[in-house]
Parts: C-alpha cells; sequence; structure tokens
C-alpha cells in the first residue's frame, strides 16, 4: 500500500502525476465484470434476438471507444496512445461476463483504461436490454491482471469468492 496518495501535492491539492520522467514501456491491463440479468435476457442476448441490436458486437465497439477516451472522463488520468483493445463476453445464465484487455506503450499504465472499456460495455448491455429486463444489475468491476512499468506485475488469485468470474 502506497503510503501516500500520488495524486496530491504536499498541500493536499488535486494534481496530475509527473510521468514525463519516465521510459515508455510496455503494459497490459485486464478488467472484469458482469451485467446480471434474467435467464431470459441472456437467452435472447444469445439469439440475437433483442429488439436493438447486436448487443454484444455494440457493447464491444463501446468499450473500445471508451477505453480511448478515458482521460476525457477520468480527470486526473493521463491521455495515451491505446495500442490495442480487445473486449470478450460470456453468456452464463444469469449475467454477461465482460472481459477487457487493453494494451499501450507508455509511461504509465492502462488499469483505468481496462476498467473503463469494461464499465461502458457493461452499461451498453444493459441500455440495450433494459426493455426486456428492468432487473439487471452491474457489478463485480475489477483489476484482473496488470503488466509493466516500475511497479511490475499484478494478478488477481482466481478464487477470491466475490471476484472469481471464471473466465
Amino acid at each position: 500500500m502506497p503510503e501516500r496518495l500520488t495524486h496530491l501535492d504536499p498541500l493536499g491539492r488535486a494534481r496530475m502525476v509527473d510521468v514525463t520522467p519516465k521510459e515508455p514501456s510496455h503494459r497490459r491491463a485486464v478488467a472484469r465484470g458482469r451485467v446480471h440479468m434474467q435467464p431470459e435476457t441472456t437467452a435472447l442476448v444469445a439469439r440475437g434476438s433483442v429488439g436493438k441490436g447486436d448487443v454484444l458486437n455494440v457493447a464491444r465497439v463501446a468499450g473500445i471507444q471508451a477505453a480511448k477516451r478515458t482521460a476525457d472522463l477520468i480527470p486526473l488520468c493521463h491521455p495515451l496512445l491505446v495500442g490495442a483493445v480487445l473486449i470478450n463476453f460470456h453468456i452464463d445464465d444469469t449475467f454477461i461476463e465482460i472481459e477487457a484487455h487493453v494494451d499501450t506503450v507508455d509511461r504509465t499504465g492502462v488499469e483505468m483504461e481496462a476498467l473503463t472499456a469494461c464499465s461502458v460495455a457493461a452499461l451498453t448491455i444493459y441500455d440495450m436490454c433494459k426493455s426486456a429486463d428492468r432487473t439487471m444489475t452491474i457489478g463485480d468491476l475489477a483489476l484482473w491482471e496488470k503488466t509493466g512499468g516500475r511497479s511490475g506485475q499484478f494478478r488477481r488469485e482466481a478464487g477470491d469468492p466475490e471476484l472469481d468470474l471464471g473466465l
């Protein structure tokens, strides 16, 4: 755990961390989340029968766009040249799992880009399915992996009962 919050200056004011002295390196982050829904709703998505269109393809594009626009949404997040975004889905009986992979070669990590991609993909699924299921919830959003940079590698342990998504 860090001793201090890096987005605060010595006087406690918000600041953007200076990453200019760092060397660019390959960085990757993987985030996962779920949209919980009724079994009838997951069946509609799986069959491609949702009236608004192909839910997963639209959510995939939304997640990719979100990763590229993260710095516009998160105030102290650095704008990055996102090199690659991959969004995968797994449909279960009562939820759709989302996994977002984001890669870059830059001076800071892409954890926020992966989490944002996953979040916006989940919101898009919700938006496209809300007429069929008002009981949906979005949850279980977490960083699952991070590589690159000074802090090195992070990998969430499978088996965390609250976050083990089975992907």
